[in-house]
């Protein structure tokens, strides 16, 4: 078994989020998948099984979990492939659904897309906000006057909290053992995306992650989908548009994600990955 090693998001081995990339994992069992995952530590590690031209199954695994979809993983891996057998386009089959990934050389980098699931937008229950908030120990003044906290999903449920500056999202300190309980509870089994808005199609994002056992995400490509998502519901943004945000650089790892959103359908998150040396 070889165990690839990329940071996605990023143009240095230093910057973005690792994952782990394993293309053949036919002959490896679910637990097999998780202690490798657990053994390297990085928040997702995706493991390909039955590839075939144009198509593959993948599964991810975070340290202490199994979780439903990965965006920077999926770009590692398309990277991954992409170096390999060149540039294209795969059907991967997902346990949210399949996803078209697609790889192009862009100013001479590789550089992954895929299309997320139909996305949704619903409100919070206002004992579960309450709670949330709590946990991330956040105030209501801490919160953005104009963008509410709500549920939104792009292959997973991700909570959105905007809030009203970057001094808010620099100094944010939750409550990891209670934000995990409370998320377990909630079946939200990703990332919490606090996020500040810079621009009106540029914002800046800090995701903790305490399902999948690790503090703080370094990018999360579910999650800015999601946020895609949850500006087109509220129309915040005119489609056809891009959202760019940026993530990691309070954990050291600097990252830039990039979202098109489409006036219906599924979102595109797009970038790059880079090899870390074992």
């Amino acid at each position: 078994m070889e165990i690839l090693r990329y940071a996605a998001f990023t143009e240095r081995p230093d910057g973005g989020n690792p994952a782990g990339v394993v293309l053949d994992a036919d002959g490896l069992t679910s637990g097999e998948m998780q202690a490798v995952a657990a053994d390297l530590g990085y928040a997702e590690s995706a493991f390909l099984s039955r590839r075939r031209p144009g198509s593959a199954t993948v599964r991810y695994f975070a340290p202490e979990a199994e979780i439903p979809f990965c965006g920077h993983a999926t770009i590692a891996t398309g990277v991954a492939l992409a170096e390999r057998d060149g540039p294209g386009t795969l059907a991967l089959s997902t346990s949210v659904g399949v996803l078209a990934l697609t790889t192009a050389r862009v100013d001479g980098r590789l550089v992954a897309s895929l299309e997320t699931v139909e996305p949704w937008v619903d409100t919070m229950d206002p004992g579960r906000r309450a709670d949330l908030l709590r946990h991330l120990r956040l105030a209501e003044d801490d919160l953005s006057a104009d963008l509410p906290v709500l549920l939104s999903f792009a292959g997973n449920v991700h909570p959105i909290v905007p809030v009203r500056d970057a001094g808010v999202l620099r100094a944010l300190d939750y409550d990891y053992d209670g934000l995990r309980a409370l998320m377990a509870a909630e079946g939200w089994g990703a990332t919490v995306a606090v996020v500040h808005r810079l621009a009106p199609d540029v914002f800046e994002a800090r995701n903790p992650f305490p399902p999948g056992g690790v503090r703080e995400d370094p990018a999360t490509g579910s999650a800015a989908a999601s946020l895609g998502a949850y500006l087109r519901a509220r129309g915040e943004v005119v489609p056809p548009g891009v959202l760019t945000v940026h993530q990691g650089a309070d954990v050291g790892r600097p990252s830039l994600i990039t979202v098109g959103i489409p006036a219906t359908g599924g979102l595109t998150v797009s970038g790059g990955a880079v090899r870390i040396a074992a």
